[in-house]
């Protein structure tokens, strides 16, 4: 439509749309133009000149005394060859610059790109103006305004008609704070700033879409919202970040998304959003915009975990892999069980192998594709933070495992991320995971860094999460990790150190500690890398501050104390040494003692079934060592189906093997006893300070005797501040101890029993010392008392003062 008050236009050629002001039915003038017409300038595509002011109707006469003065010179509206270029192949940097609307001499010209559209009106207020079609779904029109107007666009398309707001009416809508801070690498809350973000611009509602791809000569969004195809929905270039914007109005939550990025080599690639923090069920690859609307309710929680350091309060963890602990249940469905479940069982935290989004269900989460966001195989992100909430408001600590040493090379994710190396090392050597076939990240490159900081902050701080385990450290600091002489390249000081990865983890774990009170980073380290768990403002005898995380994997203890119990008891005394070893270094780092996962697949068998003999004694060997290890310097981690003794492998197919606790399965009552020790040890662990608030102290530990090898006995004391100790004792033979004499501390006038693996309600012999037993005035073990005790076969004892 066309107002009915607009005067005729006297110089538009025939193929030109009408103008705004121009009325539909208005004949074409039959007097040749003026010289000052015919000199205007032209383009090779015809366009409309500028009409007459709207305040000169159509048949109103000019005044016979007044000379026709010269008409302001205009210029074509349609886009030059050069743009028109770029924008059809996708290689436009700044298309914003051109698409819009833009004040020009003679009006403001509107050039609108619409790939299938058929037609395309402005709309502003009451007045309509038609573009002309300037083929290849763009369209133009010069109208005779002062000044750009509000307008919307009605969008023709084969029998349907869409009004919509123009996205390259917008001003960027991320800020200069935010570009200065991206190109330092330093912005810490980097997922505000780039991905997909709902929000209100300049009044209007829609999606801001922001990505970060250098070497790009184009990005485009393509989505659900236009039919995948991005032709007309180019991103600009944000200066000399790398960082590409495009808000579009009117987009919102559940849409799906990619960018279409040209490579410099003008080829074209689909890529899901880095930043995502929703996917779609792999093996779909999409994006999702999303917004959280979730109302935490862990106030108290998050109030009070920060009042003990991780390293002096209890930590008992349980790790489980959520998709196959009881598969099928989602997120919310999971929150019902797990939290009732941890609880009971007594564990302080729950240790969840990554919920990072992952292409491939059988890497159980450790090559992963979508950073920012949860697995959408068991819910939303939202419906994740449920869960995280329901474990807090059960008095259980969420940590979470946490992959930044690598990723897949799937080619819709970061790997060549927009053409070249980008989230990778430009360097293939240093680019290729000699172990897993995937990529690992440079972490010399600061918003490389800042992505993997940044999403360190992102989970603890979105989703609540109490602490990073962090994964495969020991691949990130070593040059030479798996790789032969000839294949690496050694760093500035000649050494084999990965520089880069040393100053990433110390910014991450600084970073992490001083904006999030109360949670732990916990590195995988399998080397003895000096400082892993000191501060990183303390420089060890190495030349290296220390890495800062909180604790670390103590995966010596872990394979020396497993290859022990894995002999038969008759042999075991040429291993003695593998069980007291820890304690030469125990005091090194900050230790978790880790019964993981990796323990108990791949052909290694579950933990029951790596301990030797017959079924009994395999339970028996099984509560021993689990009530040695929760006696021993460290927190402990028991991965899932080993609480109640699964003899399978686990897989994560069908997860734990939980029939073996149905009580009309046979033997139910065998693996009931083992789950009911793990009860039995968590809640005497978490009421005894002995056993943890001098984790890291070494007046918090002395050996009774750890030289019995013929014995197989090892016995020592744990001590908590107050100097009130508990005597941990472990019978590593078939064989019952009468009367075993053991020295002990002169002031505890008698001592009894709280804990024994051997007593009937676990499955046990029910071998116990019922008394309180005192000591005597006889020296052993260089100690001015001993007192005698019967060591039941196979078990562990613990004894506190009477």
């Amino acid at each position: 439509m066309t107002p009915t008050t607009a005067p005729a236009s006297t110089t538009a050629p025939a193929s030109a749309p009408a103008p705004l002001t121009a009325a539909a039915d208005t004949p074409k003038p039959t007097t040749p133009p003026t010289s000052a017409e015919a000199a205007e300038p032209t383009t090779s595509t015809p366009a409309p000149t500028a009409p007459t002011p709207l305040t000169a109707p159509a048949d109103t006469p000019e005044p016979a005394t007044q000379p026709t003065p010269p008409p302001t010179p205009t210029i074509s509206p349609a886009l030059d060859a050069t743009d028109r270029d770029r924008l059809l192949h996708g290689t436009h940097h700044a298309p914003h610059s051109v698409l819009g609307a833009h004040p020009v001499p003679g009006g403001i010209a509107f050039r609108v790109f619409r790939p299938f559209a058929l037609g395309v009106t402005v709309v502003a207020g009451q007045l309509k103006a038609e573009l002309h079609d300037d083929g290849d779904g763009f369209f133009s029109g010069l109208l005779p305004l002062q000044g750009v107007p509000e307008y919307r666009l009605a969008v023709a398309y084969d029998g349907a008609v869409q009004e919509i707001e123009d996205a390259y009416r917008f001003l960027p809508a991320l800020g200069d704070l935010d570009l200065h801070l991206i190109g330092e690498g330093r912005h810490e809350e980097l997922w505000q700033a780039l991905g997909a973000r709902t929000m209100t611009h300049q009044g209007v509602t829609g999606t801001r879409f922001t990505v970060w791809a250098p070497d790009a000569q184009g990005v485009r969004l393509a989505g659900t919202f236009n039919f995948w195809d991005g032709t007309g929905a180019p991103l600009r270039s944000l200066g000399g970040t790398g960082v590409w914007e495009l808000f579009m109005p009117g987009i919102g939550e559940g849409e799906l998304y990619k960018f279409e990025i040209t490579r410099p080599d003008g080829s074209k690639t689909m890529r899901a959003d880095p930043m995502a923090r929703h996917t779609e069920v792999p093996p779909a690859t999409s994006s999702i915009v999303h917004a959280s609307h979730y109302e935490w309710n862990d106030a108290e929680w998050l109030a009070q975990r920060a009042e003990l350091p991780a390293h002096t309060a209890p930590l008992s963890i349980y790790e489980l892999h959520l998709a196959s602990w009881r598969p099928g249940l989602t997120y919310r469905q999971l929150a019902e069980q797990l939290p009732a479940y941890v609880k009971d069982l007594g564990f302080t935290h729950v240790e969840m192998m990554p919920v990072a989004e992952h292409p491939y269900g059988g890497s159980w989460g450790y090559q992963v594709t979508g950073f920012y966001a949860p697995t959408s195989r068991l819910g939303t992100p939202d419906d994740f933070k449920f869960l995280v909430d329901a474990l807090h408001q059960a008095g259980i600590g969420v940590l979470m495992d946490w992959v930044p040493a690598h990723f897949p090379r799937d080619d819709w994710a970061l790997a060549e991320f927009d053409g070249r190396p980008l989230y990778e090392h430009e360097d293939p050597l240093r680019a290729a995971h000699p172990d897993w076939g995937t990529l690992e990240f440079d972490f010399g490159r600061r918003e490389v860094r800042n992505f993997l900081v940044a999403n360190a902050v992102y989970w603890c701080e979105e989703f609540h999460i109490d602490g990073l385990r962090v994964d495969a450290v020991a691949s990130m600091l070593y040059l030479d990790y798996s790789r032969e002489p000839g294949q690496w390249t050694p760093n500035e000081h000649g050494g084999r150190e990965n520089l880069d990865a040393v100053a990433f983890l110390q910014e991450m774990n600084a970073t992490v500690y001083r904006r999030v009170p109360g949670v732990v980073t916990i590195a995988e380290e399998s080397t003895a890398w000096d400082g892993v768990t000191r501060a990183t403002d303390h420089v060890g005898p190495g030349g290296f501050g220390g890495l800062g995380f909180g604790l670390k994997w103590n995966m010596g203890w872990m394979h020396d104390s497993l290859d022990y119990m894995s002999h038969e008891p008759v042999h075991r005394k040429h291993h003695h040494g593998e069980m007291t070893f820890s304690m030469v270094y125990a005091y090194s780092e900050n230790y978790v003692l880790p019964i993981s996962h990796d323990e108990v697949v791949h052909g290694k068998r579950s933990l029951v079934s790596k301990m030797p003999g017959d079924w009994w004694q395999q339970r028996a060997n099984l509560r021993a060592y689990l009530a040695f290890m929760w006696a021993h310097p460290g927190k402990q981690l028991l991965f899932m189906g080993q609480e109640f003794a699964q003899g399978a492998e686990w897989s994560e197919t069908h997860g734990p093997d939980w029939w073996l606790l149905d009580p009309a399965y046979g033997a139910e009552a065998d693996h009931r006893g083992v789950r009911d020790l793990v009860r039995d040890l968590n809640t005497v662990y978490r009421h005894t300070p002995a056993l943890w608030q001098l984790d890291t102290d070494p007046s918090g530990f002395q050996w009774i005797t750890g030289d019995a090898a013929e014995d197989n006995v090892f016995a020592f004391l744990r001590y908590d501040t107050d100097g009130s100790p508990l005597l941990a004792v472990s019978n590593f033979s078939p064989v019952v101890r009468h009367d075993y004499r053991l020295g002990t501390p002169e002031d505890i006038p008698a001592w009894h029993e709280t804990l024994n693996t051997d007593t009937a309600l676990y499955g046990g012999g029910d071998i116990t010392n019922p008394d309180p037993i005192k000591p005597e005035p006889q020296p052993w073990h260089g100690r001015p008392t001993s007192i005698r005790v019967t060591l039941p076969p196979l078990a562990t004892v613990w004894l506190r003062p009477a």
